[in-house]
């Protein structure tokens, strides 16, 4: 789970926010939410995700990687 953090500095994004940043749509987020891939914390109905958690999700997705070598 989360480890301690100063909760006060983090950034935390709507689903619809991710969505719109990993070009995806928002049940695309939920899906990664709910299977644990993606860490989120829940609000009453609502879902918020760390920016630190997206960061980390697209660099180990080989975001911003250079393709076009190999």
């Amino acid at each position: 789970m989360v480890e301690s953090q100063n909760f006060a500095s983090a950034r935390f994004m709507t689903v619809a926010e991710v969505a719109e940043v990993m070009r995806v749509s928002k049940m695309t987020v939920y899906r990664l939410v709910h299977s644990g891939d993606l860490p989120a914390v829940q609000f009453g109905r609502s879902y918020r995700v760390p920016e630190t958690a997206v960061q980390e999700y697209l660099r180990a997705a080989g975001y911003g990687r250079d393709s076009s070598t190999g």
